[in-house]
């Protein structure tokens, strides 16, 4: 926040600078135009004279009377605090000229504090409208460059909740399936399976996978297929052989780039609620594809009838936020069940 503070501090000194500069080359080259013999040494002094209060009200206004009243919609009290303001800065750049500045190059009779303070029309036409024209396109700007800001800010805050969501839910989603996959090896120990040793070693390399790629915002296609193969050969070794029908159809580009434990949820999701809520042979068909600008993924896994078919849990609520939060709504999941086989499908936008 600093960082952020300390270069909003530099930009609008920056912006001050060449404001102010060009507003006062631009009266100057103004007023050289109005005069045929050239520009004096006293028209440079009142420019001068003019220009410091045009900084000091145009810098008041905006950051005290916008900022503490405008802002906080006191518009009566910012009204009155306005026209005050701009009489009481009127009153001294007039004092600051008469008895300062014009000493330098007049030797005539001063005005009477008493006229300086009273004379309203001179003072609106030669003090407070130059005060007003500096400081309403100064203060469009400023607002130009707040407003500018202010949707950064926004963006960047909405970046960060939607970062720190999604690793809310991926932590959710770890110890769902770490669950999972160390019950079926607890499973395996009780029966004093020689799979067990094997099922370690794979349950290896998806944690491998998990802590080290799961955190990052994108991975390679075949990086993720790589460790549900290793996901289904965990799993095959919980089932006598013939128990599962896997099949897998993957036409893809290597380059393609999905969130990490994207697929792999959906792979566990079916397991699960497949062949796990299951005593016949449970089938399971993965299809990665391409379609034109998007990335398919299909898998769909057979259930008995009378078992709890609702895999709405955490898996597939979870994976719905992520899809939203990756790719806000350029992306469709659709869950569908029919003849005793659940559906999922994803199209993502290709990412290389």
């Amino acid at each position: 926040m600093k960082l952020r503070s300390d270069h909003y501090i530099k930009r609008n000194a920056f912006f001050q600078l060449f404001f102010w500069t060009a507003l006062f080359l631009f009266g100057t080259a103004r007023n050289y135009g109005a005069h045929d013999e050239g520009i004096s040494t006293d028209i440079i002094i009142y420019n001068i004279g003019h220009w410091i209060f045009q900084i000091i009200g145009a810098n008041f206004i905006y950051s005290i009377l916008f900022r503490n009243f405008f802002d906080r919609k006191k518009y009566v009290l910012f009204s009155l605090l306005l026209i005050i303001s701009l009489y009481v800065i009127s009153v001294i750049n007039r004092i600051f000229i008469i008895y300062i500045a014009e000493p330098f190059f007049i030797n005539e009779p001063q005005d009477s504090l008493f006229s300086i303070f009273t004379d309203i029309g001179y003072l609106l036409t030669c003090y407070t409208f130059p005060i007003i024209s500096g400081a309403f396109i100064f203060i469009a700007v400023m607002f130009v460059i707040r407003y500018t800001d202010e949707k950064e800010t926004s963006i960047q805050l909405q970046k960060e909740k939607a970062e720190l969501e999604l690793r809310s839910l991926k932590s959710q989603l770890n110890p769902h399936f770490l669950f999972n996959t160390l019950n079926n090896i607890y499973s395996l120990s009780l029966s004093n399976s020689e799979k067990t040793s094997e099922s370690i070693s794979r349950l290896s390399d998806i944690l491998d996978y998990i802590l080290y790629q799961g955190s990052r915002k994108n991975v390679l296609l075949s990086e993720e297929l790589s460790v549900i193969d290793h996901y289904i050969g965990l799993e095959s070794l919980r089932y006598n052989e013939g128990r599962l029908k896997i099949s897998k159809t993957i036409h893809f580009d290597p380059a393609t780039l999905i969130p990490p434990l994207l697929y792999l949820t959906l792979v566990e999701n079916a397991f699960k609620h497949g062949a796990g809520q299951s005593t016949e042979q449970t089938g399971i068909k993965i299809d990665v594809s391409s379609d034109g600008p998007y990335s398919v993924f299909r898998i769909e896994n057979t259930f008995e009838g009378h078992e709890n078919t609702n895999h709405e849990g955490i898996g597939l609520k979870n994976i719905e936020r992520q899809l939203r939060l990756y790719y806000h709504d350029d992306f469709t999941l659709n869950v569908s069940k029919e003849n005793n086989i659940f559906r999922v499908e994803i199209k993502t936008p290709v990412t290389v």
